[in-house]
């Protein structure tokens, strides 16, 4: 009796992986990423990956594990923190003028994964819905402590409401990602950019010392 796996065993195992993972994945990023979570069925993922749901299922696990992989792919490759420039104003405008330029690059969907990726999800995936919140949460904070810490520094005047500030500034960042969607072009988000960073507070005054 041989103990060793049989040809048709070993042939069978080989084909249960014969697809680049890597490359299904991402693939199934751009899946998420232009249908939204909920509205990208398994179906649609196997044919656009090229493997059957079997492979899927042995690969990742089940949808929710891919969306899960696909959107650690994301932040690796397209996410962008808030810099440390020189001042917050320095990093919250170099955070819109990248993603002005990120949201209309025609080489992948338009737009962020992070914020349209559960805009529509069924009750049953509300798991989904909040873990996307979540991130974007941990981006208006970051924004609010950047704006605070200049508030503490003598940067800004301390009457600066950091928190509602970072608030506009996230929203101003979702309304680009909605305009990228609409098919607005790198052009029309700078000056949406511009327009924002006119709203930012003026330095507190300092009279001349004699």
């Amino acid at each position: 009796m041989s103990s060793g796996p049989t040809p048709a065993r070993a042939a069978s195992r080989r084909s249960r992986r014969s697809f680049d993972r890597d490359q299904a994945l991402a693939v199934a990023l751009r899946e998420f990423w232009t249908h939204g979570y909920d509205t990208t069925s398994v179906a649609s993922l196997t044919e656009a990956m090229g493997i059957k749901p079997p492979s899927l299922y042995a690969a990742f696990g089940d949808k929710r594990q891919l969306f899960d992989e696909a959107v650690q792919l994301y932040t690796r490759t397209y996410g962008t923190r808030l810099g440390q420039g020189s001042d917050a104003r320095s990093a919250v405008a170099a955070l819109l003028r990248h993603l002005a330029v990120d949201y209309t690059d025609p080489s992948h969907p338009p737009g962020c994964l992070i914020i349209t990726g559960a805009t529509n999800c069924a009750p049953g995936s509300q798991d989904v819905k909040d873990k996307l919140r979540a991130m974007r949460e941990e981006t208006k904070a970051s924004i609010a402590a950047r704006i605070r810490a200049d508030v503490d520094a003598g940067l800004l005047s301390a009457d600066v409401d950091a928190e509602g500030l970072g608030a506009f500034y996230a929203a101003v960042i979702q309304g680009m990602n909605q305009q990228a969607c609409d098919g607005a072009t790198r052009q029309t988000l700078e000056r949406v950019v511009d327009a924002a960073m006119a709203a930012w507070p003026s330095a507190p005054h300092r009279p001349d010392s004699a």
